[in-house]
């Protein structure tokens, strides 16, 4: 018989994060999507909500705000039809 080592994707809610050093983060310009109508706004969205996760040291408790800002982000991009 052949045994499974089954691990949960979700964080131990006792464990603590782990410690990092604060560091200065270079400062960013912001992204200029080159936006065509074949483009999903959903999926640029989520993947600049990624890359803002990414520039706070991927610590977690902000997604609404990251998902927020990347929106705002791209949608004053797009021009309207």
């Amino acid at each position: 018989m052949n045994s499974v080592n089954i691990r949960s994707t979700k964080p131990d809610r006792y464990a603590q994060a782990p410690q990092q050093q604060p560091h200065e983060l270079p400062a960013q310009q912001p992204h200029a999507w080159p936006l065509s109508p074949c483009e999903d706004p959903h999926v640029l969205i989520a993947t600049r909500a990624y890359e803002l996760y990414g520039a706070r040291g991927y610590r977690g408790g902000s997604a609404l705000d990251d998902w927020l800002d990347a929106e705002r982000e791209i949608l004053s991009q797009i021009q309207p039809t």
